[in-house]
Order: C-alpha cells, then structure tokens, then sequence
C-alpha cells in the first residue's frame, strides 16, 4: 500500500460514523424527553455548543486563536432581530441563513487583519471588532435599541407550524436540528482533503507553503465559515429568547467560549459539544451554591483540568456513550483529543 493509500485509508476510517457518535446524538434527543422542564438550559446549552463549534474549527484545525469571536455572535443576532421587527424576513428558517451570511460577509472583511501577524496580534485584533462593532452598536441607537437592546421582537411560526412557545420547546428542537445539520457539514469538512490541509498549517504553516497549500487562502475560508457559524449561534439566540441587545458583543462572552473549548478540548468536534454541556451545568451548580462566587470554582476546574489532563477527563466522561456502542456490538469512535481511535 503507498503512502497516498494510507493516507486515504485513515481519512476514510476517521470519517466513518462510529456508534458511540450514533449514542451522543440519541442522548442529546432523549434530553428533550427526560427533562421536559429544562427545555430553556438545554437550549441555552446546544446554543452555546454551535458557538463553540465555530471556535474550534478555526482554533483547534486552523490554528487561529480569537478572543473576539463574540463580534460575529452579535451580527447574527442582530440581523435576526432587525429582520424579523421590521418583517423583511418572517420565516426563522430563512432569517438564520440570512443572519448568517452576514456574520459570514464580517468574517471576510475582516479576515485580511487576522491572516497578519502571530498569535497575539490576532488576539488583539478580533478583541478590537468585537469592542468596535459594540460601539457602534450602542452608538446607532435608533436603530439597535442601544443599551436597551432591540425592542418588539416578534418571531413567525417556525415553517408556519411550530410557534415558540414560553417553555422553550419548539425552540430546544429547532436549535438542536441546526446544530446537527452545521455539525454534519462541519464533520465532512475536517475529514475532506481541505480539512487535512488545515491541520497541516496548523502543525507548520511554512511547511504546508513549500508542499503548494495556498495558506492564506484556507485561513480566510475557514474563518468565514467559522463566521457563518457564529452567526447563525447568534441568530439562534434571538429567535429563541426574542432579545438582542449588547450584550451579545461583550467580552464576557468571547471569554466564556474560550473557556468551554479549554474544558472540551481543541480540535475535536466533539470537545465544544461537550465543554458547552460541562460548562452550563457547572455554572448552573456553582451558581445555585455560591452566586457571587461562581467564577472562581470554575478557575478551579481549569487547574484541575491542567493537573489531570483533558485525554484522562474525556475517558471518564465519554465512558458512558461507549460502554452503550460497545452493547451494540459497535466499536467507540468518540475518542479524546489527541488519540487515534480503535
């Protein structure tokens, strides 16, 4: 076998379905009907793991570190709110794709400053969209609502059907049918040969310039995917809360992400997924014991996460779903990061 075969041959067996992949997705449905009073959280949750989604494919495969990701969180909730008050766009659906490719147009625009310089000045430049466009945000006032945030957000029946209802049900299946779609596609791209070229820029990009991988061209689209992404995260949290206001641009926000994919791991789609479940409940917990306190505990977590190490907690906590593939007569394919697999 040569060396183009061995390297097909392990694209193909890393992109296969695994059952213990099949089992994570059956739990996150079978949620909805063994909590029928938390539909609200789990939204929040599957939110957040869109959101961290879309950091992880430009920091854990491209390697693009940002500490503004919030900016494009913001666009896509803003142009879901504008849209549906002034009722240029009534169907979700269509306002979601709408507000993503907004959020998708920023991260072009913005994408020549952050293919520029190292680690820190990409840092510096994302954080300074973010504070720039809640400036103007606040600034626009009769346009955004400013710090009073977007007023009389109404959102349509979902597909004519489905209206949002107070407890957050149509809202909890809406989200997480977007979330699994953008996870499917998300998926097929980190296991296409685009996806292999990332890693490889990621590991050495002066490396994957010599072998003929265009670099800046692959960090500006993986950056306006990671865009589109965001914004539809953002989108999702207006259509389902009915508010936008600046907070959706804040620092708070951007920081709170990263720290899920700290907790969840890089480069593993499944890490922001799961650091979105590990943070929401960890936050819920420390709040109900220590409101003002809540922070700290969870900097607590982020020691002993560095003390134990991430491959060791992703055993512990992917024991579950693989003991029940393992029932099945399937072998595990949702590994920790780092690990090859069986």
């Amino acid at each position: 076998m040569t060396t183009t075969d061995d390297v097909g041959y392990h694209a193909r067996r890393k992109a296969r379905w695994g059952g213990s992949e099949i089992a994570f997705w059956l739990l996150a449905l079978a949620c909805a009907f063994a909590f029928p009073s938390r539909y609200l959280i789990m939204t929040d949750i599957v939110r957040l793991a869109l959101f961290a989604l879309s950091l992880d494919l430009i920091l854990g495969y491209a390697g693009i570190v940002s500490l503004g990701h919030a900016a494009f969180f913001g666009v896509g909730a803003y142009s879901a709110g504008l849209l549906a008050v002034h009722g240029v766009m009534t169907q979700p659906a269509l306002a979601l794709v709408a507000a993503g490719l907004a959020a998708a147009v920023l991260g072009i625009l913005t994408s020549f400053l952050v293919i520029r310089g190292a680690d820190l000045t990409r840092l510096m430049v994302t954080l300074g969209v973010a504070l720039l466009l809640e400036a103007l945000a606040e600034s626009f006032s009769d346009l955004t609502g400013g710090t009073d945030g977007l007023q009389g957000i109404e959102m349509q029946p979902l597909l004519g059907l489905f209206p949002f209802d107070m407890f957050g049900r149509t809202g909890f299946f809406y989200s997480l049918t977007v979330l699994f779609l953008l996870f499917l596609l998300a998926r097929r791209i980190v296991h296409s040969p685009f996806g292999l070229s990332l890693r490889a820029i990621r590991n050495n990009p002066l490396r994957a310039s010599a072998i003929g991988i265009p670099v800046n061209r692959r960090l500006i689209e993986v950056y306006t995917l990671a865009a589109f992404y965001a914004g539809i995260a953002g989108a999702l949290f207006t259509q389902t809360t009915a508010l936008a206001s600046l907070d959706v641009f804040s620092f708070e926000r951007s920081a709170d992400l990263l720290l899920v994919v700290v907790i969840g791991g890089t480069g593993y789609l499944y890490g922001g997924l799961i650091g979105a479940v590990l943070f929401r409940m960890l936050q819920e917990l420390f709040s109900s014991i220590t409101p003002q306190y809540w922070q700290f505990w969870i900097g607590l977590v982020l020691v002993v996460i560095a003390l134990v190490g991430r491959q060791r907690l992703h055993r512990w906590v992917l024991c579950i779903p693989n003991r029940i593939a393992q029932l099945g007569g399937r072998k595990p394919a949702v590994t920790a990061p780092g690990s090859d697999g069986p």
